[in-house]
């Protein structure tokens, strides 16, 4: 079985597309708001028990995490409003309820808030999957006053289902399917999604969580990303999608490479930084697609 929801297509395939407001490079930075339950087994963990014994409550795993929700996040917000940059964030539901002043920090910066589901767990976790994501977007609809655009799925896992569902609950764009320097077309049940690009491979999760890098990792595969997209650029734009996580970007010896990423990306003549929404409003409009 191939692809069945987004027909195949290389790159120098696709049709030319128009630039935003004059410029070839997309930066799109997510930031991955999640909530760890205490009194539940870790999504991912840095230290091992010892003799590989599961324990809850799970004291340095959580703490791992937590560190990233009290120290990390005023790091990572406070150096994107010095500089001005528009962020997304996508949010486990219930970090509006267990972290009311960060959410509302995030709100104040007018960060785009991306359906993130509940708590950090798969869609496979839950009998009900509908239930699952009108849980979540009803509560970032009523925390920001409007329904989110964009999905990333926790852990990017969907079940067969998943862009079905969301496209019925007014879902416009989804991250989890990772296949794409531009965004894609896909298919539902319910009319056309737009596949939006995300990171793997930019992603401080896959870097420092699986790979185990050192901390200059990111900002090394950034600079030769980019010597790569130069000379793609003519063909078409590129959006180039940096995920993070507080609790792993957020750490001092890890956050000053950030810092010069960003610096990096802001001396370039030819970038620009947008939040998915702008993104998908773009390329709705540049390469549509009918309804039928």
């Amino acid at each position: 079985m191939s692809n069945p929801r987004i027909p195949y297509q290389m790159s120098h395939e696709r049709p030319r597309i128009k630039s935003i407001r004059g410029k070839n490079l997309i930066i799109q930075v997510i930031i991955n708001v999640e909530h760890w339950q205490f009194d539940q087994k870790m999504p991912r963990k840095i230290l091992t028990a010892p003799q590989g014994l599961e324990v809850i409550p799970d004291i340095p795993n959580y703490c791992w995490a937590e560190y990233g929700m009290r120290c990390g996040m005023p790091r990572i917000m406070q150096f994107f409003q010095k500089r001005k940059i528009p962020a997304a964030v996508s949010i486990n539901a219930s970090v509006i309820n267990a972290y009311p002043s960060l959410a509302e920090e995030m709100l104040k910066s007018g960060w785009e808030f991306i359906g993130h589901g509940v708590h950090q767990t798969t869609m496979q976790n839950h009998d009900n999957e509908a239930e699952f994501v009108e849980n979540a977007i009803t509560q970032i609809q009523e925390f920001t006053g409007k329904t989110p655009l964009g999905w990333l799925s926790p852990g990017l896992r969907e079940t067969t289902q998943t862009p079905d569902i969301l496209k019925t609950m007014g879902i416009e764009y989804i991250f989890d399917w990772v296949l794409d320097d531009l965004p894609c077309w896909m298919q539902t049940k319910s009319g056309p999604l737009m596949a939006l690009p995300y990171s793997l491979e930019l992603n401080d999760s896959v870097i420092y969580a699986v790979e185990k890098h050192t901390s200059k990792e990111i900002f090394r595969r950034v600079l030769d990303t980019l010597l790569i997209f130069d000379q793609e650029l003519d063909q078409n734009p590129k959006i180039l999608t940096i995920a993070i996580h507080p609790h792993l970007m957020g750490v001092p010896h890890r956050f000053s490479y950030l810092t010069k990423i960003i610096d990096h990306l802001q001396k370039r003549t030819d970038t620009l930084f947008l939040k998915g929404e702008d993104i998908w409003r773009w390329y709705k409009d540049a390469s549509p697609i009918s309804e039928d």
